[in-house]
């Protein structure tokens, strides 16, 4: 196709636009992302085949993989383990607790992505903290931030980073380690932990939240509810364990089971469910008093029912259209600590991390080896697999990738780059360095990271190119302010998720972040040269 405008005026413009979209947050992420490519094709920046390249790339393909095995270590419950080992420290202190929070989040994000990670552990540390007598605001960014610097630790801690390490390699660099990251990531976890303690107590807002967002699931408290709702004696350490569970389910209006007289110990028509304890929704002369019942009652619409049985079985059971879940199983599935599986999804997760550390296999085939043996070893379902893998994250990152490309091959990247060199004065790489992270810092807390990084990258390397210096440290200083975005709740999805259950406001993250931010920026500016020398 003809250029219908001049690439470099085109690519700007799409650029804009897509910032644009980003930042006001009023057309969906993933329309703003694909009207990326299309504009792409559209303005004859990039011929059909460029423009889509995005959705091929090996990045896409690996980061859907780290979904799937973020999702297994869910479902069998070991992130349900390491969050009830954090609850113990709550009787540590503010101090102690907040610290433990804090490098907990950290270690485990580096595992299983940041979302999986604050999305593990959010409910913990809102009991931990009430037990500990901390206001949940004094606590949740300091955890959201925790997860941010933890991406830090590993290639596979956040997206960021894996691309980082692909345009490195394509730039005639070199594609960076699994614990290379570690080697700034561990000091800016450490400088994190320091800051949130000691500055949290002053710069965090003290108040309440207006109510909690929805949270996991935790056993304990759904039985404690359900012994008072149901009059039963219930044992939630045998009620639940990791090959069964019980749920709690409501007769559907126009359900087949109505009419039908059910008893506790009987087994339901379907799947073969044991009936714990049934509770009727009204009593037969019209009141709203609900009572609990321990012989046989006719089933009405709305009666509650609490039925145990295998995990499989309940997920099957609570799709029917005879009865409504009053939370869903895969839910509560989760919140079982070390649950069905863990060992073999253990083995899974360490294997992966050996070849990823080895650099013996590319990363992708990793990926798609460690989803296929999930499967395989019957740790996860396919199903599973496929509604695990966040797709708005996906899409995002193919359909921007090529915007990088059209940076390349319209001249844009080297167009900034001139100017910069030409406004600075200096063939300093320090100065570059300096002018890519504060553009990339700024960016970030308005738009993705990811899209933040997949736009400034071509821009980095293209001043590295000029000044004919290594791109490495420029790819690693793009990973440190990528992990910045600290200043604003619409900078990361895991600032959003703190944002209600701590009765946050959108001027309440500027205050810690900014020293934190300030931090990463040094880091990437005079730290990581001297690790990844020039």
């Amino acid at each position: 196709m003809e250029h219908l405008i001049d690439p470099l005026v085109a690519t700007f413009v799409i650029l804009s636009l897509a910032v644009l979209g980003f930042a006001t947050n009023r057309v969906p992420l993933v329309i703003v992302a694909l009207f990326v490519p299309v504009s792409l094709w559209a303005t004859g920046v990039l011929p059909l085949g460029e423009a889509l390249a995005g959705f091929s790339d090996p990045v896409v393909l690996f980061i859907a993989t780290l979904f799937v095995l973020s999702a297994a270590l869910e479902t069998t419950g070991i992130t349900a383990w390491i969050g009830a080992q954090l609850e113990r420290c709550s009787s540590f202190g503010r101090t102690g607790l907040l610290a433990t929070m804090v490098g907990g989040t950290a270690l485990l994000a580096a595992v299983i992505s940041i979302n999986g990670a604050v999305a593990a552990l959010l409910p913990v540390a809102v009991v931990a903290a009430a037990r500990a007598g901390i206001v949940p605001s004094r606590m949740l960014i300091p955890v959201a931030f925790a997860a941010s610097a933890g991406s830090m630790l590993t290639l596979t801690g956040t997206p960021v980073n894996v691309i980082v390490s692909e345009v490195a390699a394509d730039a005639g660099g070199r594609e960076f380690g699994y614990f290379e990251f570690a080697l700034v990531g561990l000091p800016l976890v450490l400088v994190t932990m320091v800051l949130v303690v000691t500055l949290g107590q002053r710069l965090l807002p003290e108040r309440a939240p207006e109510r909690l967002a929805d949270v996991a699931a935790d056993p304990r408290e759904r039985v404690r509810s359900w012994q008072e709702s149901y009059a039963a004696e219930l044992d939630a350490a045998r009620l639940f364990t990791g090959t069964t569970g019980v749920v709690e389910v409501l007769i559907a209006p126009r359900s087949t089971l109505i009419g039908r007289r059910v008893s506790p110990g009987m087994t339901t028509r379907d799947e073969d469910l044991v009936v714990v304890a049934l509770r009727r929704a009204s009593d037969p002369s019209g009141g709203s008093d609900a009572s609990a019942s321990s012989g046989a009652l006719p089933l009405q619409a709305g009666d509650s029912v609490l039925v145990r049985g295998p995990w499989e079985a309940l997920h099957r059971y609570t799709r029917s259209p005879d009865v409504i879940a009053v939370e869903a199983s895969q839910s509560l599935q989760r919140s079982v600590p070390l649950g069905l599986g863990w060992k073999r999804c253990l083995g899974v997760l360490v294997a992966t991390i050996g070849l990823l550390a080895t650099g013996a296999v590319p990363p992708v085939i990793v990926g798609l080896l460690a989803a296929a043996a999930l499967v395989l070893l019957r740790v996860i379902t396919v199903p599973q697999g496929l509604r695990a893998i966040s797709w708005d994250t996906v899409i995002l990152i193919g359909a921007l990738i090529p915007l990088s490309a059209a940076f390349v091959s319209s001249g844009a990247a080297e167009a900034i780059a001139e100017l910069v060199m030409r406004l600075t004065g200096s063939g300093s790489p320090y100065f570059a360095l300096l002018a890519v992270c504060a553009l990339t810092l700024v960016l970030g807390q308005f738009i993705s990271n990811v899209a933040t990084v997949l736009v400034m990258a071509p821009v980095a390397v293209s001043f590295a190119q000029t000044l004919d210096v290594s791109v490495q440290p420029f790819m690693m200083a793009l990973a440190v302010v990528g992990a910045a975005a600290f200043l604003t709740p619409i900078a990361t999805p895991v600032n959003l998720m703190v944002l209600q259950p701590g009765g946050y406001r959108f001027g309440d993250y500027w205050r810690l972040g900014l020293p934190l931010a300030l931090v990463f920026l040094a880091a990437a500016v005079f730290y990581v040269p001297v690790v990844w020398p020039f």
